[in-house]
């Protein structure tokens, strides 16, 4: 599905993703190039990153990609750094990454819980750290933040992932506090079940797909590219009143 919406705010800014090479993510690289943005996105997925950057820059889009552990907060503070030098400094941040893997209480080591804590949250922390400064400096921005809809269901199985999830909430509400006052703008956005290749191959069987037409007030999926709608607005001029706040697309869930 081709996003319609045009955003002159959004040409020429410097962008940067975490999280980009599938899903979500890639929807937000696409979504951001066709706005004429300049981005710059991470992700673990080297082959798929790579093949993406080079297919947007074959179509003239400003794309540059860098394989990027983000739990290792150092590589990707230097990752956000090269992008500034090769962009401009960022002026939108998407805090996208995540990792949804299912874990019962029972299960939870040191390791995991360490591990799981980085991935879902310490990197948008130290992210918004390493933009801040220059945003500052620029007068303004806007940094999303990218939380779930698990924790408002209830959702079982995912004790750490909740409770970051949950935690971006409040990171949003304290950090749009601390950077208004420069014109940083900070939210959350909080998808519903997405539909990406990764949920349909490990969760989405036959008894989900009853579940979504049960609790969905709206008929049909929510696609990747109705968050990527949502990010666009969230980043552009048209959304400069909107901070500290939850935008969620769940198709009327919670």
């Amino acid at each position: 599905m081709m996003l319609n919406t045009h955003y002159e705010s959004l040409k020429d800014v410097a962008v940067v993703i975490s999280g980009g090479s599938t899903g979500i993510g890639a929807a937000l690289v696409r979504g951001f190039c066709a706005q004429k943005a300049r981005v710059g996105f991470v992700d673990i997925d080297a082959q798929r990153g790579s093949a993406l950057a080079a297919e947007l820059a074959a179509n003239g889009a400003k794309a540059e990609f860098q394989a990027c552990d983000i739990t290792d907060f150092a590589a990707y503070h230097d990752a956000i750094m090269h992008f500034a030098r090769a962009h401009g400094p960022c002026q939108i941040l998407l805090n996208n990454a995540a990792n949804d893997q299912r874990m019962r209480l029972d299960e939870l080591t040191q390791q995991t819980y360490e591990r799981a804590i980085a991935v879902n949250l310490g990197h948008a922390m130290f992210a918004a750290q390493a933009v801040a400064p220059s945003m500052i400096e620029m007068g303004g921005g806007s940094i999303v933040n990218f939380g779930s809809v698990s924790w408002m269901m209830a959702s079982g199985n995912l004790p750490i992932y909740a409770a970051c999830k949950a935690g971006l909430h409040g990171l949003t509400r304290t950090l749009a506090r601390d950077l208004g006052k420069h014109g940083i703008r900070v939210n959350t956005l909080v998808p519903g079940w997405v539909m990406t290749e990764r949920q349909k191959t490990l969760w989405v069987d036959a008894e989900a797909e009853q579940l979504i037409d049960k609790s969905q007030c709206l008929v049909g999926h929510v696609l990747p590219e109705d968050i990527a709608a949502m990010a666009l607005f969230l980043a552009s001029d048209e959304a400069k009143m909107c901070s500290a706040q939850n935008f969620i697309v769940d198709g009327g869930w919670v």
